[in-house]
């Protein structure tokens, strides 16, 4: 009767310690998986920041030279 209590105590803490590392190799992977969504929406940020870097860019030096031109045309409009 002893001895069948300790194989079944055996075989609960064998299955238990199967179970215990499968936990850790799960752990591991959800981890990974986490990174790997954080670096893609940082990348996803930094992206889109300088895509609306360059438009305000460009935007104000379209303003720019149009005042630019504007002011010529009144330069050029006294000296007439």
């Amino acid at each position: 009767m002893l001895f069948a209590f300790a194989l079944a105590l055996g075989l609960t803490a064998g299955a238990y310690a199967q179970t215990a590392g499968q936990d850790l190799k799960d752990a591991g992977h959800d981890t990974k998986e986490a990174t790997k969504d954080a670096a893609r929406g940082t990348g996803k940020a930094v992206k889109t920041g300088a895509s609306k870097t360059k438009q305000a860019a460009k935007k104000t030096t379209h303003a720019t030279a149009h005042g630019v031109e504007k002011g010529a045309d009144k330069v050029e409009d006294k000296t007439r």
